[in-house]
């Protein structure tokens, strides 16, 4: 499986433009392409998804760990030939935190590059470079001998004159160009506050420009070379949604589990033996042996009806990871995806997940689908398992903007003027549906919108701010965990695990009643 990584010097070069039209123009001439994103972004994906064909994936060390990296690109590489990774930020930009000392940052473009053993392609804004251009790139390319630059691509160029200048410079310092692209600014994608407009929101226009970006690649980058350069040396076999729930990856969860033997003694494994094997296909879902002694069974057979699990999607709800669905899929629940804005819950709905997404941009739409928030409420009265991130807090609380929500939250929330980004090392403050008191986990924020009026009494995690501050945020409620923490479901496949466990004991309930 051969990849090639998509980077820059620093943020705003242009690296989604590249990286997608990459992905468009590679495709178009008989690649079949695996994208990916560097980092918590949940915007540039769709963006990649759209050009692929397939879903675009996050790789992010920070959030599920290191040595869940490959595998993860492994399966998310299925049936593919080669890979395109766009990067965050600039090449070597990432978490700083108490223990950074100078080496290649936790989270950075380098850091999954080397992981990879994949060479970078690096995006250079032109605009204001000249001959000094060789003395920048010399400098990327000899910061961290564990990154190989492959070669480069010039964007934003101005003219003829200006493309000979800066290839002298790339010359200098011995690094091809694949590619030179002029300015365009009808290429502009809209975007608002958190970067991009989502590609679900933005409809046909999100279309229209992933076929711009692919007609711009496929016009001036040398599509040739940088397949040949394309090249990976990972050797790790691919992640496994049931085996990462039945505990048999191999591989630490990112939290810092507190009483999982007891979790996982009130488990069923499938056939009762941790060390059957099973087997899936990315997007699939992941079965193995049948288990007859009729108790909660994870990743069972095909014929065996497990709970139904709805997921927000549409427009206000665009945050997610692939990995969260198939997961869910592999504990052995039914996914059900439905849209907020317009639709019911789900009937025999036994579990909800709220992900992340811009509901303050349609706040009034979901105010107005009235029945669907006095179900949901409901639901959570009776016990109903729900588990809410980000946009999913907002819609749990009494008003967002002034628009009336569920009121699960005792807590109001209104578009703020500053932005909270960053990633956090959180702990459980309490148990719920998918965390156990002391638990620790890594998450990151993303958002303008904020509480305002008093904070929840029962805060979900804990933390130590910049300064060393104590932080309590987010809200539990009988079965419901809302927080604006992201977290990822592949770096805590136990919080999924419990999760489903606990929407198979809700039904059950009901049932009996």
């Amino acid at each position: 499986m051969r990849a090639v990584v998509v980077a820059a010097p620093a943020s705003g070069s242009g690296k989604t433009t590249v990286a997608t039209g990459l992905v468009g123009a590679l495709r178009r001439v008989g690649h079949r392409v695996a994208p990916f994103k560097v980092g918590p972004d949940y915007i540039d994906p769709g963006y990649h998804g759209l050009a692929a064909g397939r879903p675009g994936r996050n790789l992010d060390p920070v959030l599920v760990g290191e040595e869940r990296v490959v595998p993860l690109y492994r399966h998310g590489a299925w049936g593919c030939d080669l890979a395109v990774v766009e990067g965050v930020m600039g090449l070597f930009d990432g978490r700083i935190d108490e223990h950074y000392s100078g080496a290649v940052a936790e989270g950075s473009t380098a850091q999954v590059a080397a992981l990879l053993g994949a060479p970078v392609v690096l995006v250079v804004d032109a605009r204001g470079h000249s001959q000094s251009l060789a003395a920048l790139l010399h400098g990327f390319a000899t910061f961290d001998s564990g990154v190989r630059l492959g070669g480069v691509i010039l964007n934003r160029v101005g003219s003829e004159r200006h493309e000979q200048v800066l290839r002298a410079a790339c010359d200098r310092v011995g690094l091809p160009v694949l590619g030179s692209l002029p300015r365009l600014a009808e290429l502009e994608v809209p975007s608002r506050h958190l970067g991009l407009i989502p590609a679900v929101e933005h409809g046909s226009a999100a279309t229209a420009a992933v076929a711009a970006m692919t007609d711009l690649v496929a016009a001036h980058v040398d599509l040739h070379a940088v397949a040949a350069l394309a090249r990976s040396s990972v050797a790790r076999p691919a992640w496994d949604p049931a085996a990462a729930v039945r505990g048999l990856e191999g591989i630490e969860d990112t939290a810092a589990s507190l009483g999982e033997a007891g979790d996982m003694a009130a488990t069923t494994f499938v056939g009762g033996d941790r060390d059957s094997r099973v087997s899936t296909e990315p997007g699939g879902i992941s079965r193995a042996d049948e288990s007859t002694d009729g108790a909660i069974v994870i990743g069972g057979p095909a014929d065996r009806e497990g709970p139904l699990i709805a997921v927000a999607g549409g427009p206000a709800f665009t945050f997610g990871y692939a990995e969260h669905r198939e997961l869910l899929t592999a504990a052995g629940a039914q996914v059900v995806v439905f849209d907020p804005l317009h639709d019911e819950l789900p009937a025999g709905t036994a579990g909800l997940v709220l992900p992340g997404g811009f509901p303050e941009e349609h706040a009034a739409e979901l105010a107005a689908n009235s029945g669907l928030l006095r179900a949901v409420a409901e639901a959570a009265r009776h016990g109903m398992p729900v588990h809410a991130e980000c946009a999913g807090l907002l819609y749990l609380t009494r008003s967002l903007d002034g628009h009336p929500m569920a009121g699960v939250v005792e807590a109001d929330a209104a578009f703020g003027p500053r932005l909270t980004l960053g990633y956090r090392d959180a702990v459980a403050l309490a148990d719920s549906p998918l965390w156990r008191a002391g638990e620790r986990v890594r998450g990151h924020e993303f958002h303008r919108t904020r509480v305002v009026s008093a904070p929840p009494r029962n805060p979900a995690w804990g933390w130590r701010g910049s300064a060393g501050e104590r932080v309590q945020e987010g809200a539990l409620s009988g079965n419901v965990h809302a927080s604006y923490l992201h977290t990822h479901p592949a770096g805590n496949p136990q919080a999924v695990r419990r999760f489903v466990t606990e929407t198979v004991r809700f039904a059950s309930s009901r049932a009996v009643r």
